[in-house]
């Protein structure tokens, strides 16, 4: 029964996957706006966004930024360990479909890129409730673009926003 359920979630995964990514299909000005929202969910720009303050802000906003870096921290290692132990396949491997971006890894479950873009922005959400709209649109947009620049499932983006939602509950449930 479980083996049912999981292979009818992969079957939906796969055809919202045919239904979001662009493949070949993207303008110009799209696949640019798609990239530039993906960016911001990589690395430097999560670790920028949520350090940042650290070093430039007011001690009440730094206290901010640090909760930010270790949701970012321990949300990434949540992620790195899951993914090495389910690797599952990107979809253009899985699929034989191509990409509209670098794929950063060769594991698709969960999104790195959309668990870091939502532990940042659930953290100053919760700090900051005036910015709590655009930061968390932001961050559930960038997790789309995964989707429509062909390097994940929507499954994967969708878990990896709920590991950082676990995990930024997890940070200020204690601090």
């Amino acid at each position: 029964m479980a083996t049912s359920l999981l292979s009818r979630l992969d079957e939906r995964d796969r055809a919202l996957y045919a239904r979001w990514a662009f493949a070949t299909t993207a303008s110009v000005p799209r696949l640019v706006l798609w990239t530039a929202l993906t960016h911001l969910g990589g690395v430097w720009c999560s670790v920028l966004a949520a350090l940042l303050p650290l070093v430039a802000g007011p001690p009440a906003v730094r206290i901010v930024a640090l909760k930010a870096g270790v949701t970012l921290l321990l949300s990434h290692v949540v992620v790195q360990v899951v993914k090495r132990r389910l690797r599952r396949e990107r979809p253009h491997v899985r699929l034989d479909c191509r990409t509209l971006v670098r794929c950063p890894d060769k594991f698709s479950f969960p999104s790195g890129h959309a668990t870091a873009a939502m532990s940042v922005a659930i953290i100053y959400a919760a700090s900051f409730p005036s910015l709590a709209l655009p930061l968390l649109l932001v961050s559930g947009l960038i997790g789309i673009s995964r989707v429509c620049l062909g390097v994940h499932y929507p499954g994967d983006v969708f878990v990896g926003q709920g590991i950082a939602l676990a995990t930024g509950a997890a940070v200020l449930a204690v601090w």
